[in-house]
């Protein structure tokens, strides 16, 4: 249904704008008018970025051997998950079979140490070992004690199976995710790393912040991180950190969020797009976007001057976030803009 308007006044014009005065309109037409008011808000700002699911550094243990020695049998594959203390792979090494020799002979040096405290001790109750003496097989103890431990824990990985072969123990509970050893391979101290194990029940969203877009990124924005995997679905999270080293070789910063991840949604090296809305501390007249007037290459609404009475108006924009547009000039608060049939009364206005 076309709607006729009839305007019997002149317009007048100044400074980009124009008004009608004393507009005679079919009644039938105010009736799809819509007017709203322009008011101060402080500007809210959409930044999308891009980033990458890591592992939590303090979750993951990249496993080297501290021996030599052949690789007989492997018992995972990258993405198993395992438990600490499961065992998984097998190694024969000579160096192995020498600690495990140096474990059993300081566990009977550390009994003969005890027995010699107790014998200096009840010979020093006796008033017949001086207090130098007793001291000197208390230390004696100590250090039998001290050199176990160290190879005990050299140890603590390794379970002897016999005729020189070993099995590697997990050192923590979590998912393999990286394997760089295969049956029959040898391995050294200095050959890297045999696997990798990390914990992702919490993991670290990597993401890139470019110079241009630092004033709009601060530690405690929170953010909306959706994946290419999960259409549809948004996670919550919020950035905890924000590096004050450009990367040399990518040129951007990086900030990082800690997500938890107990259903293991976030996959390490999964690309993921983050959202965040920044509020800034300048006030602009908010108007629905709705209401703008796009025309030779410049913006312009229609306000209502009175009931009945119209005058178009140029603005410049400070920006838009959702269904909203930011003013930087052109209006004045609590201007009523048309956002429903304007197109029809700036046609009319322009037309005179």
């Amino acid at each position: 249904m076309a709607f006729i308007i009839f305007f019997t006044a002149c317009t007048s014009k100044k400074d980009n704008t124009q008004k009608a005065d004393n507009e005679e309109i079919n009644p039938a037409f105010f009736s799809n008018i819509k007017t709203v008011k322009a008011t101060p808000s402080n500007q809210e700002i959409e930044l999308t970025l891009t980033g990458k699911v890591e592992y939590d550094p303090e979750r993951v243990i990249y496993y080297t051997p501290l021996v030599q020695g052949i690789i007989e049998r492997t018992y995972f594959s990258s993405g198993d998950k395992v438990q600490k203390g499961q065992p998984l792979l097998d190694i024969k090494s000579s160096d192995l079979s020498g600690l495990l020799s140096e474990m059993i002979s300081l566990e009977s040096e550390m009994e003969v140490a005890k027995r010699n405290l107790q014998s200096a001790q009840s010979l020093f109750d006796d008033k017949m070992l001086s207090e130098k003496e007793l001291l000197e097989s208390q230390a004696g103890l100590r250090q039998a004690q001290a050199a176990l431990e160290r190879t005990k824990t050299d140890m603590s990985l390794y379970k002897h199976k016999g005729d020189g072969a070993f099995s590697i123990l997990a050192p923590m509970t979590g998912y393999i995710v990286d394997k760089q050893v295969a049956s029959g391979s040898p391995v050294s101290p200095d050959g890297g790393s045999l696997f990798t194990i990390a914990d992702l029940s919490k993991v670290w969203i990597t993401v890139n912040v470019y110079a241009g877009d630092l004033q709009l990124v601060q530690e405690g924005i929170p953010v909306e991180i959706t994946a290419l995997a999960y259409t549809g679905e948004i996670f919550s999270g919020k950035i905890n950190a924000l590096s004050q080293v450009f990367d040399p070789e990518e040129k951007v910063l990086k900030a990082r969020i800690v997500m938890s991840n107990d259903d293991l949604k976030f996959k390490p090296e999964m690309q993921v797009v983050v959202k965040l809305i920044n509020k800034t501390h300048y006030n602009f007249l908010s108007i629905p976007t709705d209401a703008l007037i796009f025309d030779d290459n410049r913006h312009f609404v229609v306000i209502e001057t009175e009931p009945d009475k119209f005058e178009i108006k140029e603005v410049q924009l400070q920006g838009h976030y959702q269904k909203n547009t930011y003013i930087r000039s052109g209006l004045s608060e609590n201007d009523v803009l048309v956002v429903k049939n304007q197109l029809l009364i700036y046609a009319e206005l322009k037309g005179k």
